[in-house]
């Protein structure tokens, strides 16, 4: 029977075959009883739970389910999942990337990679011309986010991953802030999708962690997974758990915050405090066509600039009173964060403000931000 992607996600791991539970039980258990044959044991075996383990086995089939991959690996974080990816690379090899990523994961190619032989090369990810000039015959990844953290800028996913192909490149995408239920970068041509699992997955702002999926079992996709299974950076069993119940829910949470950020978007867009405002579904974002063609649903993540300036932007922050002032995004409260005073080296306009909608009702939401604002 082919299965919805809602279907799916609420169907991830069979019934307890030990107790009936519909639930799945979280498995704590580091070690594992298996038969010695002192035959080569099967790759997959529950031996040792760094190396296997059910409840990431249930989330991983699931993630790469969801986003149409062959395989997918649960990491500790979303940074430690970009981080695998890089170390699986070689030493003089070439990455080309977004000019307008989030700040860690330059941090980790400017800081870590690069004095490891590691170069990257950022270019604006909607001039495609650029992204052609900036390939080279070392280039063996091409790194997209899209919609972008936090100025929600777009690039065109199918594009690009021609592009990359032509050079005989892989082309990774960031599906943090859109996540499967808004686009599908491997039915657009990507080779490799990363999440942070922290964000839209889980959905409740309790669990960190990140995956990768490919979207076919490559040398690379080999290596990944030797990294994460020798290197140890698994996802835990209750972090597993967390996510794969948030996944239950994903598509209808998604479309909820999306639908109450429109609102809120379509609120700020008319205000005379309100610079301008970054949402993809919102006609005022440059690439709203792209959007439209590109993105199902909006999501829940949009950023404003205030005017009056940096000042004038952390005052609101201190007005607001359901705005969380905090990090994160994608769970069920809304949270607003100035994001220059966090970023290391940020480029970021000092009057940009990172708004994550939650689940709250869209009404209360924006009478705050009046107030706030008046």
């Amino acid at each position: 029977m082919s299965l919805r992607p809602e279907t799916r996600a609420v169907h991830s791991a069979d019934t307890d075959p030990a107790s009936g539970a519909i639930v799945p039980p979280i498995v704590l258990s580091t070690t594992f009883e298996y038969e010695t044959t002192g035959l080569d044991q099967d790759p997959d075996q529950l031996i040792y739970t760094r190396w296997q383990n059910p409840n990431r086995v249930a989330l991983e089939n699931t993630m790469a389910v969801l986003e149409g991959g062959a395989v997918a690996h649960a990491i500790s974080s979303g940074s430690a999942a970009m981080l695998t990816v890089f170390q699986a690379l070689r030493p003089g090899d070439h990455i080309v990337s977004s000019d307008d990523m989030y700040f860690g994961i330059r941090v980790q190619l400017n800081e870590f990679f690069a004095p490891w032989g590691l170069e990257t090369t950022y270019v604006d990810m909607s001039d495609l011309d650029a992204v052609r000039a900036a390939m080279r015959p070392e280039t063996k990844l091409v790194i997209l986010e899209t919609p972008t953290n936090p100025m929600i800028r777009l690039a065109d996913i199918a594009a690009v991953a021609d592009i990359a192909h032509a050079y005989d490149a892989l082309l990774l995408v960031d599906n943090t802030v859109a996540t499967p239920v808004a686009q599908n970068p491997i039915q657009l041509g990507a080779d490799i999708v990363v999440l942070s699992l922290t964000k839209y997955i889980a959905g409740h702002h309790d669990v960190l962690g990140g995956v990768i999926i490919f979207a076919e079992e490559d040398e690379l996709a080999e290596r990944v997974m030797r990294l994460v299974r020798i290197g140890g950076g698994v996802l835990s069993p209750m972090n597993c758990w967390l996510a794969a119940r948030g996944l239950q829910s994903l598509s209808y949470r998604v479309r909820a915050h999306s639908e109450s950020a429109l609102e809120v978007a379509c609120f700020l867009a008319e205000h005379p405090k309100i610079e301008r405002v970054l949402y993809p579904h919102h006609p005022s974002h440059p690439q709203y066509e792209l959007a439209l063609r590109q993105m199902e649903v909006g999501s829940g993540l949009m950023s404003i600039l205030v005017e009056g300036g940096r000042e004038a932007a952390i005052e609101v922050v201190n007005r607001l009173q359901l705005f969380t002032s905090a990090t994160s995004f994608g769970g069920t409260h809304s949270l607003i964060e100035h994001r220059e005073s966090i970023e290391e080296g940020s480029s970021t306009p000092a009057n940009l403000l990172r708004v994550s909608i939650g689940l709250e009702h869209p009404a209360d939401l924006i009478a705050d931000l009046q107030q706030a604002l008046a």
